[in-house]
C-alpha cells in the first residue's frame, strides 16, 4: 500500500486511514533493524519471518494490524522478553514472509500461525496479543482454540461487525473507498476483503471461558463525525461481547503499540498475573 494516502497522525478506530497509517509506519519501520532472533522459517503453509526472543512460560504471542510488520510491537516485544519468551511474526507477503495464494481469511490466519508456532517448539497455552485486525484473528483464536491460550490482550481490536451496516466501506467517505478498491495488493488486500467472514466466524464461535483473563484497550474516535460515533460504538460493545473482560480507554490514536507501548506492556503483564494465581 501507497504510505501517501496518510501523513497525518492516525486517530483511533478502524476506517481505512488507520489501516493506511499502519501501513506507513510498519514501512518506516521495516527500515530499521530486525527485532532480536529475527529469521525466516519454512512450514508446510509457507516460509515465515519470525523473532523469538527471551525465555519462560507462558509465551507471548504478538499479532500486528494490516499491513504492520512485527518491528512495530518492538518497545513491546523488548519489555516482555525479560520475563517470558515473546514470538512476533509477519503474515504473508509482509516483510521476508513469502507471499501466498491461500485464503486471508481469520481461519487460515489463525491455522497458519499455531503451525508456526508448533514448528518453534513454542508449546501452548499462549498469552494472545493482537492489535486492530490483529486483535480480529486473536479473538478467533482464542474461541475456536480456549484450551491453548491462557490470556488474551487486545489492542484497540477490530470488532467482528466493525464494516457492516452504517460502517460499510462506502459510508467511510471516498479516500477509504479508493484505497480499498485501488490502494491495497495482494495477501494485504486478501486480509482486507476477509474481514467480513472472519467477524461472522467469530460470532459463530463458542464465547471465551469466564475464567481466561482478558483485557481490551480502546483509544476513542474523538473526530465528531458519524463514523466515529459508530466506530466508538463498536468498540463499547466489547463489554457485552467479553463481559468478563478489563477494559480500558487509552490517550493515544489507533497505533497504540507504537504510541503507548506501555500501556500494552501494563496489560499484559496484568493477564499474566491473573494466569499465575
Amino acid at each position: 500500500m501507497n504510505p501517501l494516502f496518510s501523513q497525518a497522525p492516525v486517530r483511533a478506530g478502524w476506517p481505512l486511514r488507520a489501516v493506511t497509517g499502519a501501513v506507513a509506519l510498519s514501512l518506516l519501520l521495516a527500515g530499521c533493524a530486525s527485532l532480536p532472533g529475527s529469521e525466516v522459517y519454512r512450514t508446510d503453509t509457507g516460509r515465515f519471518e519470525a523473532s523469538v526472543a527471551g525465555a519462560g512460560a507462558p509465551t507471548i504471542v504478538l499479532e500486528a494490524g494490516m499491513g504492520a510488520h512485527k518491528e512495530y510491537w518492538r518497545d513491546v516485544f523488548v519489555a516482555m522478553s525479560s520475563t517470558n519468551t515473546v514470538f512476533a511474526y509477519n503474515r504473508p507477503g509482509i516483510g521476508r514472509s513469502a507471499e501466498t495464494t491461500r485464503p486471508r481469511d481469520g481461519a487460515t490466519i489463525v491455522a497458519e500461525l499455531r503451525a508456526l508456532l508448533r514448528s518453534r517448539n513454542l508449546q501452548p497455552p499462549y498469552i494472545l496479543v493482537g492489535h486492530s485486525v490483529g486483535g480480529l484473528y486473536m479473538q478467533l483464536y482464542a474461541r475456536r482454540y480456549p484450551s491453548e491460550v491462557a490470556g488474551l490482550v487486545l489492542v484497540d481490536p477490530t470488532h467482528p461487525t466493525q464494516f457492516e451496516g452504517e460502517g460499510a466501506i462506502e459510508n467511510r467517505g471516498l479516500a477509504s473507498a479508493l484505497i480499498a478498491t485501488q490502494g491495497l495488493f495482494g495477501p494485504v488486500k486478501a486480509e482486507f476483503d476477509g474481514v467480513e467472514p472472519t467477524g461472522r466466524a467469530v460470532l459463530a464461535a463458542p464465547g471465551l471461558p469466564a475464567d481466561m483473563p482478558v483485557v481490551i484497550l480502546i483509544a476513542p474516535n474523538r473526530s465528531g463525525t458519524a463514523i466515529g460515533a459508530f466506530d466508538n460504538a463498536k468498540r463499547a460493545d466489547f463489554a457485552r461481547l467479553y463481559p468478563h473482560a478489563v477494559i480500558r480507554e487509552v490517550q493515544s490514536g489507533h497505533n497504540i503499540p507504537v504510541q503507548r507501548p506501555d500501556a500494552v506492556v501494563q496489560a499484559i503483564r496484568e493477564v499474566l498475573s491473573r494466569t499465575r494465581r
